[in-house]
This record gives structure tokens, C-alpha cells and sequence, in this order.
């Protein structure tokens, strides 16, 4: 029963990262201004969350962490700034799939920067990543939307990348205690940014921007990460794994059924290549 309602939580806080892209299609405010109130707001859940359970945070493991918590918030913080760049100017389904390839990058960069040993039976799902995203984009072709949009899409892949080098560097440190840091970091990072471009952090035109902005803080980013982090505690990693896959699926979907956003069948053909790319490394074990 236990490992059910995990299941559960866990599916839910998958399907909130998913819809982000899509809700932010509908608030009239600058994307670097939601970035910032997601930091603070998630941030403030998360330790409400903590507290209202009087679950003490590890101070001490914050400070021998200290230095990849900071950059793997910092990371998060320009990783939403660029990542809602492009869905500003590219489709949720094409920003979103360019975003998620990181996971299997992380696959083949990993013997580089981790000394990891590299599972060769895992190569071909780079290269079928790596054709699925050409199909999803569209290069060679005259199917791509925005050169700067996709160009942003791979920025957020980046960071997404070194977000994962960074929690590979984290030990010893509870998952809600890390969230907490990193989002903080996230929210002072993109603050000054913020406050250059729009000379304040207050900016909502009406009142369905601001319910908007509100969810994705508390609800996307604070409850998503307790749920994720929650939910994933009884689940087999390989089940955690590919759950998490449901991400990319439902911000495809729900640019295509929601915001009306095409992809044509090469697109299609191209997001399943990802995904299951995605997945089927994740079935593969890893070296031993």
C-alpha cells in the first residue's frame, strides 16, 4: 500500500512538471519574473513542509555540501530562465523534448567529468536520441520554428546536464534538504535579473497571471518536490526512472491538446525516438 501511494504521489509531481510549460503559455508575465517567484515560493513550501512535519534540517550536511548546492542552484535558476525562453518562442512539445535529451548526454559525458565507465550498451540509445531530436527540430529541413528558440531549448539542456553532474557530487544529504538550498539559490540568482529588466519583482496584469504564477510556485515547484521526493522513497530506482519520462510525454501532449501547438508525424516519430531512448537506457544496467 505504501509503494502504491508513492506511485502516486510520484506520478502526480511528474505530471505538474509537465503542464509548467503550458500554464506559463497563459500568464502575462515575463518569464524571469515566474522564475523568480517559483524559487521563492517553492522554496518557502518546502520549508514550511519541513517544519510542519518538525523535521529538522541537516545544517551540517548543507555545509559540506555547500559548494555544488550553490551551483546546482545557480544551474536551476538560468536552466527555467532559458527553458521558458524557449517556449516563448518555440512550441511546449519541441522546448520540452530538446530539454530532456540531458539524461542520456549525461549518459555519454559521464566517463569525461565523473570517471564513470562508460556502458556501451547504451550507445545506441544516444544515437536514436540524437536522430529523434533532429526529426523533432527539424534540421536540414524547413520545419524549424525559431533558431533562438531551439538554441535556448539546448541551453536548458545544458544546464539540466550540470544539474545532474552537481547531484552526482551531493552526499550525504537529505533530497528535501537539498531542494531547499537549491531553490533559494535559484531565486537570489535570478533575482538581480529580474530587477534590471522589470525594475521590480511585482508583476501581474491580472488576476489569472497572478493564480498562475502563484501555482507554479507553491503548487508546481513546492509540492511538486515533496511529491517527487516523497513519492519516490519505496519505488524501485528503475521505476523512478522511467516514470519520470512521463514529463516529457505530457508537455507534448498537452501542447498539442491544449495549446493547439502542431507536430507533424516526423515530430511524432521523433518524441517517441526520444522517449524511449530515454527509457530503454534506463532498463539497461548500469556497469558493475
Amino acid at each position: 500500500m505504501n509503494q502504491s501511494s508513492d506511485r502516486i504521489k510520484y506520478v502526480i509531481s511528474v505530471v505538474l512538471f509537465g503542464t509548467i510549460g503550458t500554464f506559463l503559455k497563459f500568464a502575462d508575465v515575463p518569464s524571469e519574473v515566474v522564475v523568480f517567484w517559483r524559487g521563492a515560493l517553492g522554496s518557502l513550501f518546502v520549508f514550511s513542509y519541513l517544519r510542519f512535519r518538525h523535521t529538522k534540517i541537516d545544517r551540517d550536511a548543507i555545509k559540506r555540501n555547500l559548494k555544488w548546492l550553490v551551483i546546482s542552484g545557480v544551474t536551476l535558476g538560468v536552466n527555467w530562465i532559458v527553458l521558458f525562453e524557449a517556449y516563448e518562442r518555440i512550441s511546449v512539445a519541441v522546448a520540452s523534448l530538446c530539454n530532456y535529451t540531458a539524461p542520456v548526454i549525461f549518459i555519454a559525458i559521464a566517463p569525461l567529468v565523473l570517471g564513470e565507465k562508460l556502458n556501451y550498451k547504451k550507445l545506441p540509445c544516444i544515437a536514436v536520441a540524437f536522430i529523434g531530436i533532429v526529426m523533432v527540430i527539424g534540421i536540414g529541413g524547413a520545419k524549424i520554428e525559431s533558431v533562438s528558440g531551439v538554441f535556448f531549448g539546448f541551453a536548458a539542456c545544458a544546464c539540466f546536464v550540470l544539474i545532474l553532474i552537481c547531484n552526482r557530487k551531493l552526499k550525504d544529504i537529505e533530497a528535501l534538504d537539498k531542494t531547499l538550498v537549491q531553490l533559494i539559490c535559484s531565486a537570489v540568482t535570478v533575482l538581480p535579473y529580474v530587477l534590471a529588466r522589470n525594475h521590480t519583482v511585482f508583476i501581474a496584469p491580472n488576476m489569472r497571471s497572478l493564480i498562475i504564477v502563484l501555482l507554479l510556485g507553491l503548487i508546481h515547484t513546492g509540492m511538486g518536490y515533496v511529491f517527487y521526493f516523497g513519492g519516490m522513497g519505496s519505488l524501485p530506482v528503475q521505476s523512478v526512472a522511467i516514470l519520470g519520462y512521463m514529463e516529457p510525454v505530457v508537455a507534448v501532449f498537452c501542447s498539442t491538446l491544449i495549446l493547439h501547438e502542431k507536430l507533424d508525424i516526423s515530430g511524432w516519430i521523433g518524441a517517441f525516438l526520444v522517449i524511449a531512448a530515454a527509457v530503454v537506457s534506463e532498463l539497461i544496467p548500469d556497469n558493475t
